[in-house]
């Protein structure tokens, strides 16, 4: 689950089982009528990814449908890469992995990975990675949205509140006259049917996966449709299939509540050094006052000026983060706060585009994917504007950091190419392993436990006291649990709590896995 940027370069950071008819799915590969068989028997041309990355890194481009249900029809093409890291003797398979988004190409995946995974997992799998359909070098989209348009964190305020919905219009209206019936089939679904393309093209019986973030709702989705293609399954910092997708951005406010009391408590804990209140009230009281002065008059820090609701969304995802961090980032902000105005502007850095590889990819590609996944997966997006006012003024009172800003007006009201099938139930006993971290920002930790509670089949490692967004290579306590699993096919005999590295709470350190995250207030990534 991604998070986009906002007004002031502050970023954040996001029905029944529907079956095709037997003789459009993947499983039945054998039958010689097959209309997918083309598709399932293709031979890739493995060729080196780029000059940037190792040789060891291979790419190449296999074709699917655009509609599962007319495999002879349009087709898209979908950039697949691998790593042969297995040795002869320990080899299961290959590893899938996807990094999550919606809208996080995958190609380089492989690459990142083999740095952070243990030798047994690579002797055991190849690395296998992709480009969702959409996204990066697989057939990518675009809405033609300017940056302006691109910005969705927008706090609820009744004098801009029709402006708001305009902007939701009007990307809704872009994205269908540059998509048009494209939109409706790049969901969830259709990619987790990719991936059963992928498996068959590399000619292997089963799959196992390691998705993050979104990447365990595609994850979920796939053993779902093909639970006797799902080999070991890892899904890490999970999204709760019975929030899709509205809920999912709502369970940020949700979850910042808890995590914002959490960070008054410490910090007032050490009012000596940071001066913020003696007393989690004083704290809060603190907090919000900056807020409020901030939108009388926006504070300029560094040459960015901010706003109190600037604040409130640059900080949301911190609060679940590193609790020194917040309270150092609100001491800059106060100092700031009492300085006088910079007399220059510091230029805002260009934000990071997938890698092309000598290809051509829409500057507005990860926020034209997102929308159309998140608002194409499910139909049960609100289509009149007042709901999501109504809502955003109730939830702006129950969840004051960010309330407003998950609930109001999203394109999702009005888009019109809505999913080509109602969203996927997930309920299964597939045996998978779900990793969550206690304090994470994009996928709280409420939502890990719905996943686990529709996957009967897995088990969950809960990491307390564990921040961050993405568990497995980031040298935590869940990571032996996550190797004996993918090495041994062993799951835990029930869920299992273990408690994150002492400090871990007060300074959050890098995470080395190439995931979508929220990096907080602009110029401070450097001094924290």
């Amino acid at each position: 689950m991604r998070a986009r940027n906002s007004r002031t370069a502050l970023l954040v950071a996001v029905s029944a089982v529907t079956t095709l008819v037997p003789v459009l799915t993947p499983t039945a590969a054998s039958a010689a009528n097959d209309p997918l068989r083309p598709y399932l028997t293709q031979k890739p041309a493995w060729h080196r990814c780029d000059k940037s990355l190792p040789a060891s890194l291979q790419c190449a481009t296999i074709k699917v449908p655009l509609d599962y249900r007319k495999p002879g029809g349009k087709k898209l093409d979908l950039e697949i890469s691998r790593m042969r890291t297995s040795t002869k003797k320990e080899r299961r398979g290959v590893l899938l992995l996807n990094p999550g988004g919606p809208g996080g190409p995958g190609v380089d995946m492989p690459y990142y990975m083999a740095r952070e995974l243990p030798k047994s997992v690579k002797n055991t799998y190849d690395l296998v990675g992709f480009d969702p359909r959409g996204i990066g070098l697989s057939s990518p989209v675009g809405c033609g949205l300017t940056s302006g348009e691109r910005n969705w964190d927008r706090p609820y305020k009744a004098e801009t509140f029709d402006k708001d919905v305009k902007w939701a219009r009007t990307v809704a209206e872009k994205c269908d006259k540059k998509q048009g019936d494209k939109l409706r089939h790049l969901t969830t679904r259709n990619t987790a049917r990719d991936m059963d393309v992928i498996r068959a093209v590399l000619g292997e019986k089963k799959i196992s996966y390691l998705g993050y973030s979104y990447g365990t709702y595609l994850g979920a989705v796939y053993t779902q449709l093909f639970p006797k293609r799902s080999d070991r399954i890892v899904l890490d910092s999970a999204v709760d299939p019975a929030r899709i997708w509205r809920g999912m951005i709502q369970v940020w406010a949700e979850g910042a509540e808890p995590a914002f009391t959490r960070w008054t408590e410490w910090t007032a804990a050490r009012d000596a050094t940071y001066k913020l209140g003696a007393t989690p009230e004083a704290v809060r009281t603190t907090f919000y006052d900056l807020v409020a002065r901030a939108d009388r008059k926006p504070i300029d820090l560094d040459g960015t000026l901010l706003t109190g609701d600037d604040i409130r969304s640059g900080l949301r995802a911190m609060f679940f983060g590193g609790t020194r961090d917040v309270a150092e980032a609100v001491v800059e902000l106060k100092k700031a706060a009492d300085r006088a105005p910079s007399s220059t502007r510091k230029p805002r850095t260009p934000e990071p585009v997938p890698p092309s590889f000598g290809r051509t990819v829409p500057k507005d590609n990860g926020d034209a994917a997102f929308w159309a996944v998140v608002c194409a997966d499910t139909r049960n997006w609100p289509r009149d504007p007042e709901q999501y006012r109504e809502d955003a003024i109730k939830d702006k009172a129950t969840y004051p950091l960010y309330g407003d800003f998950a609930s109001s007006i999203k394109p999702c009201a009005f888009w019109k190419k809505q999913g080509s099938e109602p969203a996927t139930k997930v309920d299964n006993k597939v045996g998978a392993l779900i990793l969550q971290n206690e304090w994470d920002s994009q996928t709280p930790l409420a939502s890990g436990q719905g996943l686990r509670r529709v996957m009967k089949g897995s088990k969950m490692v809960t990491v307390a006291g564990g921040v961050g967004h993405g568990i497995y290579g980031n040298k935590s306590c869940a990571d032996k649990t996550a190797t004996a699993y993918l090495t041994t096919g062993k799951l835990p005999a029930k869920d299992v709590t273990c408690k994150a590295r002492p400090g871990a709470e007060e300074r959050a350190t890098p995470n080395p896995l190439p995931l979508p995250t929220p990096p907080g207030i602009p110029g401070m990534a450097d001094r924290f």
